[in-house]
This record gives structure tokens, C-alpha cells and sequence, in this order.
């Protein structure tokens, strides 16, 4: 079978920046909808008519994956506001209350820098404003059910970033 909108397809990749430095590596296969929102258009352009065993090298430009890196994403916040247990790399959905009320709300934040004082906030994905190339391998492709239809995914997001405890974040 080879893939077209409202399929499934499961992927391995490795993901690196235009230097050549190795991002992401994902080598068990992970299905993704096709015609959902389950992967960049870019991505799902490239993978089109391509069946199990296949190789895709794919490029893709800051504004076609995470986008462009946005200043006005970054905070700087009062130290007293978070946890004692506070670490670099930790994330927080949205900032806590008294917090800069301008910040957006629905934005998974990243703690970037500690001082004393201060804590320094990023809402920009780890990823945006970086041009990065994907390998990817087609290892199976299947029809999608009627609920994956439904509901837009196969469950899984391209490199979505979860908030997590103490650890840093995960890409996909």
C-alpha cells in the first residue's frame, strides 16, 4: 500500500539541523495520520506515493516546521513564583498567577536560565528558527480507522513538546 490522505504511516527518522548535528533519532516506528494533524504539510507533501521500505530526505525551513524564533515569547519573572525544586529545561504550561498577565496562556514555557532573582521563560518551541533535514524511513503503511479519521491523529503529534517534571522535554 502506498500512502495517501487518510492513511496511517508508520515512520522511523532522524532528524538533523543544517550543520549536520543529530537532533532527534526515532528508531522504533511511530504511526502518524496522513491528512491529519499528525505531521508538517512539507512532510506529508514528501511521503505521497511512497510505500514500505522507502527513504525520504526531507528540508525544511523554520517557517514550514517550528516557525521563527519570537522575542516577545521570552520572560523574565520573579525567582519566588516557582517551586524551590526549580531546573533548568523544566516546563510549565502557561506562567503561574502574578506572573506577567500579558503572557500567552496556551504556551508551554521552558526554563532557559535561574538566578537568584529571576527566572528566565521561552515560550518558543526548542526548535523554531532552526531550518532542520528529516531521513525518514516508511516501515509500514495501513488504512486508517474511522476513529483516527475522526478524531485527526493516529495519537501521536510531530515532535510535540510535553510538559514535564525535573528532566528537560520530549520531542516526540
Amino acid at each position: 500500500m502506498e500512502i495517501t490522505e487518510q492513511c496511517v504511516a508508520a515512520l522511523t527518522w532522524t532528524l538533523k539541523d543544517t550543520l549536520g548535528e543529530t537532533l532527534d533519532v526515532l528508531d522504533e516506528p511511530v504511526e502518524f495520520l496522513i491528512g491529519g494533524g499528525d505531521l508538517f504539510a512539507r512532510i506529508e507533501e514528501a511521503l505521497q506515493g511512497h510505500g514500505p521500505g522507502a527513504k525520504i530526505d526531507v528540508h525544511l525551513e523554520p517557517e514550514e516546521a517550528f516557525g521563527d524564533y519570537n522575542e516577545q515569547l521570552v520572560f523574565l519573572e520573579p525567582r519566588g513564583m516557582f517551586p524551590a525544586e526549580l531546573e533548568e529545561g523544566m516546563t510549565f504550561e502557561g506562567l503561574p498567577p502574578g506572573t506577567n498577565p500579558d503572557a500567552p496562556k496556551d504556551v508551554l514555557y521552558t526554563v532557559t536560565e535561574i538566578y537568584p532573582e529571576h527566572v528566565v521563560l521561552d515560550g518558543n518551541h526548542p526548535l523554531a528558527g532552526i531550518a532542520i533535514r528529516l531521513a525518514l524511513k516508511v516501515e509500514a503503511v495501513r488504512e486508517a480507522t474511522e476513529d483516527e479519521i475522526g478524531r485527526g491523529t493516529a495519537g501521536t503529534g510531530f515532535f510535540k513538546v510535553q510538559a514535564q517534571a525535573p528532566g528537560g522535554s520530549t520531542l516526540h
